[in-house]
């Protein structure tokens, strides 16, 4: 068979040096300068920074049981025009991700749509009730071979339950990911609690009640020796938790959305339920802590909590709707709008907070290392010259329920590459054969 050979030329590594960058057999051959190869695609990307493909930790990808709302098929098309190599798939489907069964079947979705590699996260509790731990350790030995372990969409509220799941997972280097959420705070609750939620008329959604259960989970991990992490943060309290536990050494890392460090409550004026997100979008200056959280490394990653409905879920009255947005294909150009060129980061932090960290929390070996010589070619092209508008109607996601339809952001994902292949090729997904 004749290796597979390409040539990425005069981009921009991580934002410094330009190099061009030689691609042999899924791996990376060679970087520097004026490479040729009378075998090998040239790929001119002059202008455009390359990452390493990215890693959310965070996706719900519906399938199996609400292939209304998405795919394992359709998400893997967002994530690659998104830039992004690996997914991490929430349990929250029908039947829940609590069984080897299930998350097994998840994993061969992935495989057999090839754009990415699709990691199941299984579920903390049986049917994500809250009341008894899933098959763990039979998830964790499966194929999927799962490390991260989450309820997410709900908490595991009860503490004596998550002290038992932290436990557990010591056993095989795993973590327990926890939505923030103490229910008998949040009964009800339809946005951030404030002076809006007030003048609306819509039920508030208080900060203390994702503070409450990250102050309890930082101190369980601490006693057993844990590792714990904190889904989609939102408040300014919740990063001075995380912040303080760090500094005591507990085991504890963190993701933000992109969403969350660009919008805000204000936005629910609209009553536009595309604004209605769980948890909440919260303040500016909870964006602001947010983002500076990021930058200093508290906050550990992006995470996108992409989360498709269908239109009937969405289109209809605020207290109605479900919670959720999309986020895998927009997800690189709001960091870079909220984050680069506000100068809080450049792109090798972006190329940590969105590849290497995330792969290291999830313990996804083959994701998230350094360009060199030898690596695993998963890479990114976002093009810096390139201005473009967010049009749902143009998505890859099976979905339409993003916030940033009619938006124009700066940076375009023009090319991913899986395994040394391009899956996304001047900004349009490869066809697969057969499909």
């Amino acid at each position: 068979m004749s290796q597979q050979r390409y040539i990425l030329k005069g981009g921009s590594i991580l934002g410094s040096q330009t190099s061009d960058l030689l691609i042999v057999d899924g791996k990376i051959s060679k970087i520097g300068k004026g490479i040729t190869d009378e075998k090998a695609v040239v790929f001119d990307i002059t202008g455009s920074v390359v990452l390493p493909g990215l890693v959310d930790l965070h996706t719900h990808l519906r399938e199996p049981g609400r292939e209304d709302s998405e795919t394992v098929l359709t998400a893997s098309k967002a994530g690659v025009k998104g830039g992004f190599v690996a997914l991490s798939a929430m349990a929250n489907t029908s039947p829940v991700a609590d069984t080897a069964g299930v998350v097994e079947q998840v994993f061969r979705l992935g495989r057999e749509a090839g754009y990415l590699d699709v990691f199941p996260i299984g579920a903390v509790t049986q049917g994500l009730e809250g009341q008894q731990l899933s098959e763990i350790g039979a998830m964790a030995d499966s194929v999927a071979r799962v490390r991260v372990f989450s309820d997410d969409g709900n908490c595991v509220s009860d503490p004596l339950v998550m002290r038992r799941a932290l436990e557990y997972i010591k056993k095989f280097d795993g973590v327990i990911a926890q939505h923030a959420q103490e229910p008998r705070l949040t009964v009800g609750s339809q946005m951030n609690e404030g002076q809006i939620s007030a003048t609306l008329g819509l039920k508030g959604w208080p900060a203390i009640a994702e503070e409450a259960i990250i102050a309890r989970d930082v101190l369980l991990a601490d006693h057993v020796k844990s590792r714990l992490h904190i889904c989609h943060v939102t408040t300014a309290g919740g990063v001075e938790i995380i912040r303080w536990a760090k500094a005591r050494g507990i085991q504890v890392s963190a993701e933000v959305t992109p969403h969350h460090l660009l919008l805000t409550d204000d936005l629910a004026t609209s009553y536009d339920p595309i604004f209605k997100v769980n948890p909440p979008l919260r303040t500016q200056s909870d964006v602001m802590a947010l983002r500076e959280a990021l930058a200093d490394g508290t906050i550990d990653i992006v995470a996108t909590d992409h989360a498709p409905h269908t239109s009937e879920s969405k289109d209809c009255e605020w207290q109605e709707a479900s919670f959720g947005m999309i986020g895998l294909e927009t997800a690189l150009s709001i960091v870079n709008k909220t984050m680069v060129e506000t100068k809080l980061m450049d792109w090798s932090q972006v190329a940590d907070r969105m590849s290497t960290a995330p792969a290291r929390i999830g313990r996804y070996e083959m994701h998230g290392q350094a360009l060199v010589a030898g690596a695993p070619a998963h890479l990114a092209v976002i093009d810096m010259n390139q201005n473009w508008i967010v049009d749902r109607d143009l998505v890859q996601s099976k979905s339409r329920n993003t916030p940033y339809h009619g938006y124009e952001l700066q940076g375009l994902v023009t090319h991913t590459f899986f395994n040394g292949i391009p899956q996304l090729i001047d900004g349009k997904v490869a066809e697969k054969a057969g499909r």
